[in-house]
């Protein structure tokens, strides 16, 4: 099974297939708007607009799993992105990235690529702190830990890399780029 076998809905829930995107680098994102990590949309935009022409593809896909962050309805959240970011990328359903609900297309990104911790620094030692009192055995384990986890998937449909919500997004910048 590929990448591309997979499809998400978007907020009219209408499904699009990720097929729709082969050819292109894609980085797909769970995001909230409630967050720490919701700035982050500032630096996803300035990615996307540098390297939308050359075929490169953010897929946003709100997620309320964690800590509600994430409270409004598609409309809502489309509106808060759009306004305070200026985002431009396909922004896709509210949906959930974990458990008995998740989006299938979620199961097969952390079967291809597993947790591998959150880095150093103090957000990942605050993210570890807080994980540790929500799921002892979260390192081991595949889950998506928070609002902001990226996969990073090549032209040809492989997950190349998983960033945590705390890597630095220079580096998600540097490796999208080397995709292109």
């Amino acid at each position: 099974m590929s990448i591309y076998a997979y499809s998400v809905q978007n907020p009219a829930g209408e499904d699009v297939s990720l097929q729709a995107f082969a050819g292109k680098v894609l980085l797909i994102v769970n995001t909230a708007t409630g967050c720490g990590f919701t700035p982050q949309y500032k630096e996803l935009e300035e990615m996307y607009e540098a390297y939308h022409a050359r075929g490169f593809e953010i897929l946003d896909i709100p997620c309320n799993q964690f800590a509600g962050q994430t409270p409004g309805t598609d409309e809502e959240i489309h509106e808060f992105c759009t306004l305070k970011y200026n985002t431009q990328f396909p922004q896709m359903k509210k949906s959930d990235v974990n458990g008995e609900n998740a989006l299938p297309l979620y199961g097969y990104l952390k079967s291809q690529k597993g947790f591998s911790g959150f880095g150093k620094g103090p957000k990942a030692l605050a993210m570890n702190a807080m994980l540790k009192k929500i799921d002892k055995d979260y390192k081991n384990n595949p889950d998506i830990k928070w609002n902001f986890t990226k996969f990073l998937v090549d032209r040809a449909g492989s997950v190349v890399a998983r960033f945590e919500p705390t890597a630095n997004m220079k580096e998600v910048d540097e490796a999208v780029a080397a995709l292109l």
